[in-house]
């Protein structure tokens, strides 16, 4: 993401990721290790994007969003709301009511995080991007501080009835943000490296 994020030129297409990850806490620029409470044999990386600690691991749908947010013209919490959006509309799909929250960048079902968000700007264009917890095993999220909030519940769309896989998902979700941010098309490859 950094490679392609600093090698960008003016025309370079934007690009949308999507993984899952093996178990791994993640720790924020401006994160602190006193939200990592108990890591065990999980590692512990620390990175460049914004946000405290997360719990990334398999079954979750994570979407890196490498965007030039100077072309398109949106401000950083105009483009948090559109991701945020995304996920809220995604969910709504399946008759489940979702919430932002200004404070707290994410999206939460009954106060309870489904989706978390962090973001790193350079030179005008984005990486890192969004968390959507699918099907996974949440225990991890047990032994930190859910981006840095002590007590923070989390959930997922399987406990919530949407028995969909995270690729089933993600062409659900990268539709709903190509919406949002005013994509007119979206031109899938896959990419297995």
């Amino acid at each position: 993401m950094q490679v392609f994020t600093q090698q960008r030129l003016a025309d370079t297409p934007d690009e949308i990721w999507l993984v899952q990850h093996p178990p791994v806490f993640t720790l924020g620029r401006n994160g602190k290790m006193e939200h990592v409470l108990a890591p065990g044999d999980i590692p512990v990386i620390p990175i460049d994007r914004g946000g405290q600690v997360t719990y990334h691991g398999p079954g979750q749908l994570v979407v890196y969003m490498l965007l030039d947010i100077r072309r398109k013209a949106l401000g950083v919490r105009e483009l948090v709301t559109a991701i945020e959006q995304s996920v809220i509309d995604l969910l709504a799909h399946y008759g489940i009511t979702a919430l932002g929250d200004r404070d707290a960048p994410g999206v939460y079902v009954a106060g309870r995080k489904i989706a978390a968000l962090g973001l790193r700007i350079s030179k005008g264009c984005t990486y890192h991007g969004l968390s959507l917890n699918v099907a996974m095993d949440l225990e991890p999220f047990q032994r930190i501080n859910p981006c840095g909030y002590a007590g923070l519940q989390v959930t997922q769309c399987a406990d919530l009835g949407i028995e969909q896989t995270p690729e089933a998902l993600a062409h659900e979700l990268c539709e709903s943000l190509a919406q949002r941010l005013h994509y007119p098309t979206l031109v899938w490859s896959l990419d297995q490296t």
